[in-house]
């Protein structure tokens, strides 16, 4: 009877046990799963300039904000300054926290992050408005973005092509539109060439002004560029030099002449300058904030190809012509008409739109050239 006892208490121990260890797997896996799900994606912006551009990095942060609210996720924004000294270790500095996701942005971070990527391989990266060369290193953790920003200014072209011809109260005759951009380079010739293209998709010999900057944060030789074209009888300005183009809007509110804005929704962003607002006739959008929260969205999906770049244009929403309340009223309805006409055949193939991205010096002098003054 001990020994049948003896056995019966044996199983039921034995039992216990692999019951008791059951529970315990099945307790952690549920545990890890509500962790992993608990657990807030944790993204860290770094802006190699500063907040209150109106413009390109505002835009990004405005991606951020909706990101952490749609993904609920763990955020930080890093201003690290016009000071090129100070991108490359701030970019390293982050990369050892506890970020699983950092963004930064423009072709003058592509270089750090080519060094700064493979050294975190457990790191993931995004980078927008440039691509890292994938043909020199292993940059799987990284996704790139670029914009077919000539897309939006061929639409801004042509509406200011349509404004230097018209009856308008500001317009002259002499059909001579301007460009300020912030500096000689790939990206910003792309927004150039757009807009040559699409002014003479309006009228083939128009003519256009244009002008470098060569940096980014010089509002006030933006400004004195703007003016100096508005001296040449420009009519329609199209800065695109971030926080420098800033200047440029300056200059047209102070010759009461019409601009057209760059990256964010500049008329509403100075809605309390009516005046300067009521100039700016519509903005080329290039929604960082809209790539933002696409690329974060696939991310959670697991469907954003890592380890390559991609190009947004008008149809992923992500280059648009801005449409707000001073565009309705300033532009005339059959402009608008226009316009959204013009957008719909791009989306549709119907019209190609030229790109710098990769052109030529030599062809690119000649677009120049052939509308130059």
């Amino acid at each position: 009877m001990k020994k049948v006892i003896s056995l019966m208490l044996s199983i039921l121990m034995f039992t216990a046990l692999v019951l008791t260890g059951c529970g315990s797997k099945s307790t952690d896996g549920q545990a890890s799963k509500s962790g992993s799900e608990d657990k807030p994606l944790k993204i860290a912006l770094l802006l190699n300039g500063n907040l209150g551009d109106k413009s390109f990095f505002d835009s990004a942060n405005e991606g951020i904000k909706q990101i952490k609210e749609k993904f609920n996720a763990e955020t930080k924004v890093v201003e690290i300054g016009p000071d090129q000294t100070k991108w490359e270790p701030t970019l390293a500095d982050v990369s050892e926290e506890d970020w699983d996701i950092i963004i930064v942005g423009t072709w003058q971070m592509q270089e750090y992050l080519q060094k700064i990527a493979p050294q975190y391989p457990e790191k993931k990266y995004i980078l927008f408005d440039s691509s890292v060369d994938y043909s020199k290193g292993e940059f799987k953790n990284v996704y790139s973005i670029n914009y077919n920003q000539n897309e939006g200014s061929f639409l801004a072209g042509a509406l200011a092509a349509k404004i230097t011809s018209s009856d308008m109260e500001l317009a002259n005759k002499d059909k001579l539109i301007g460009f300020v951009g912030g500096a000689d380079i790939p990206v910003i010739n792309d927004f150039l060439v757009g807009y040559i293209r699409g002014a003479q998709h309006v009228d083939p010999e128009i003519k256009v002004a244009i002008s470098y900057v060569a940096d980014f944060f010089n509002s006030a030789k933006a400004k004195e560029m703007a003016l100096a074209q508005f001296n040449q009888k420009v009519d329609v300005i199209f800065p695109v030099a971030s926080q420098a183009g800033l200047g440029a809007l300056d200059a047209a509110k102070i010759e009461k002449k019409y601009a057209i804005g760059v990256d964010s929704d500049q008329a509403m962003l100075f809605k309390d300058d009516a005046e300067k607002a009521n100039l700016i006739m519509s903005s080329v959008l290039k929604r960082v904030d809209n790539s933002l929260v696409r690329a974060i969205e696939l991310h959670t999906q697991g469907k954003l190809p890592w380890g390559t770049a991609e190009a947004l244009g008008i149809k992923e929403n992500a280059i648009g012509l801005a449409t707000n309340e001073y565009y309705n009223k300033n532009v005339p309805e059959d402009m608008r008409k226009f316009i959204e006409d013009l957008s719909k055949k791009i989306v549709d193939g119907e019209i190609k739109v030229d790109s710098a991205i990769g052109m030529d010096t030599k062809d690119l002098n000649e677009i120049r050239n052939s509308v130059k003054p």
